[in-house]
């Protein structure tokens, strides 16, 4: 097969436009091209009179393929195999592997499992994702949060809730199986080749359904509202868990293989873990605010004359600047077309995130605007106390929102001159169930703060209007990952525990969907071939 890079495209390109362009490239006739496919499209907005795909393509020829590049003579083509994921050689195990949670890392490292007739167990603390949405919805409608169940446990995990974004920085070849197997359980096929690929929430929960039942076809057990509340060993080698039924009765699950993809909001796991003595390591994290702008404008600042094409849906970004007080200030996790929604897992404490549906076609997109902080910030050198400065500043932002899940919000002008807002301009909040106003300095601290309106006037210099007036700012944004790291060896093993694999963003070693279903496959291959 042979690929051709860089190729230029217009927006609206046909199947036919392609052919000629991959004939003029090639310098052959249409006549000698058998198929052709997007393995990449990504759009080049940097002139804004001349926006344009830039796209890597996949031919096959009815000609010698060498001949073919040869004559070429250009750069941008060579020769490539059709990527094929190839599970590990292996015996059966003596006993059933375990996979506690069932996010991305979970669910991929259960499914390779499953794939290599493993059948194995999956335990997860909240409810599969139908009966999930309905409590989301009674959180995000009614004020009414089940702390079982919630955007941050069940079916699918955090991710579900989201915009589906599925780009990832990793350059692991497992990621194309991840959206290889997103294609065959319903995802569009565009996220094979979008450079930017998303789902949306209202496709990717029908997605993880479809994965889940082809685990069970396989011989897999996924157990819902079953939490992990004990590890048993035999001297320094796991020898099974101790699970607990939302009905409180209590099971020992017996297996020496463990994969431990408990999510970045297990916060009583964590407790549980830490009196196992596992070596748990703090880490580093980002805290900030949602910050959400009508749609209409992003795409201008992005698209100019073109933000109403068809071809281009409502625009993205990504910015970062390093303030003057040495801290990292960065847009994590935009959700064009999206809105900001209530995302917390605790009583009595307000949470923020994003979430698009597959279309991105709400009034206002948004994203997290993050300031990274430090184990130094923390105030202790306790392994947990990353949770604990998290729970602080939720709480903070649940007094100030006025309790009922309310949450405080500004507008962006009001927090650039540290005032209180008194009403609404152009932007109109999307969170739900419902905001208060309230100064964003009185629930963060005051270098983040200092920080993020450092980092706001700063990026609206690389697109204008983020620093709008009548931009809004929702908090807090505080789970953008996890604030511990459970330690792990070369084999992917618990350094203190031989057969439990820390997994995912929990465990501190993804983030995002892509590279937490990763680390979950890499940890079912070495479960694999150890056995």
């Amino acid at each position: 097969m042979i690929r051709i890079n860089n190729l230029k495209l217009k927006l609206s390109y046909t199947d036919d436009d392609i052919k000629n362009a991959v004939a003029k490239e090639l310098r052959i006739s249409k006549e000698n091209i058998e198929n052709v496919s997007l393995f990449r499209r990504s759009i080049d907005a940097r002139h804004k009179n001349d926006i344009h795909f830039i796209s890597t393509i996949d031919v096959t020829v009815n000609k010698n393929e060498n001949a073919v590049i040869s004559k070429s003579k250009s750069k941008n083509v060579s020769i490539t195999d059709e990527y094929k994921y190839i599970l590990p050689y292996t015996k059966d195990l003596k006993q059933r592997p375990i996979v506690v949670g069932f996010g991305p890392a979970g669910m991929f490292s259960a499914l390779i499992l499953a794939q290599a007739g493993q059948k194995p167990i999956v335990i997860e603390r909240g409810d599969n994702v139908d009966e999930r949405t309905k409590k989301v919805d009674k959180l995000w409608n009614d004020a009414v949060l089940d702390t079982k169940s919630n955007v941050q446990f069940g079916e699918g995990g955090a991710g579900t809730f989201s915009d589906g974004k599925l780009n990832t920085g990793t350059k692991d070849s497992r990621a194309r199986n991840v959206l290889m197997e997103f294609v065959k359980h319903g995802a569009p096929k565009e996220i094979l080749y979008n450079a930017k690929p998303h789902i949306g929430t209202d496709k990717l929960r029908n997605t993880v359904k479809s994965l889940r039942k082809e685990i069970i076809r396989l011989g897999g057990e996924v157990r819902f509202n079953t939490k992990l509340v004990g590890i048993n060993r035999n001297g320094s080698t796991v020898s099974g868990i101790i699970v607990e039924s939302d009905k409180g009765s209590k099971e020992i699950i017996e297996s020496d293989n463990v994969v431990l993809a408990i999510g970045h909001s297990a916060r009583d796991t964590f407790e549980m873990l830490n009196t196992l003595n596992l070596f748990m390591e703090q880490k580093p994290f980002a805290i900030g605010a949602r910050i959400e702008h009508l749609r209409e404008n992003i795409d201008k600042a992005q698209y100019g004359n073109f933000y109403n094409n068809e071809h281009l849906g409502a625009a993205d970004y990504k910015m970062n600047i390093r303030a003057t007080n040495g801290r990292g200030v960065y847009t994590f996790c935009m959700c064009p077309g999206g809105m900001v929604v209530a995302a917390q897992s605790e009583e009595n404490t307000v949470v923020t995130n994003g979430m698009s549906n597959f279309k991105r076609d709400n009034i206002n997109s948004n994203a997290a605007l993050l300031v990274n902080v430090f184990p130094s910030d923390f105030g202790s050198e306790d392994v947990l106390s990353g949770v604990e400065y998290q729970r602080k500043i939720e709480k903070a932002a649940f007094f100030c929102g006025g309790g009922n899940y309310k949450a405080p919000i500004q507008k962006v002008g009001d927090f650039l001159k540290n005032k209180k807002s008194v009403s609404f301009g152009e932007v109109l909040p999307s969170y739900r169930p419902s905001v208060n106003f309230a100064k964003t300095d009185d629930y963060l601290p005051e270098y983040i703060c200092d920080a993020m309106r450092e980092g706001i006037i700063k990026m609206d210099k690389k697109l204008r209007g983020f620093a709008h007036p009548d931009a809004l700012l929702t908090g807090a944004e505080t789970r953008s990952s996890s604030p511990i790291r459970i330690k792990r060896g070369d084999t992917l093993e618990s350094v203190s525990l031989k057969g439990l694999y820390p997994c995912g963003e929990g465990a501190g070693y993804a983030g995002g969907i892509i590279s937490a279903a990763v680390d979950g496959i890499k940890c079912a291959e070495q479960i694999l071939i150890k056995a």
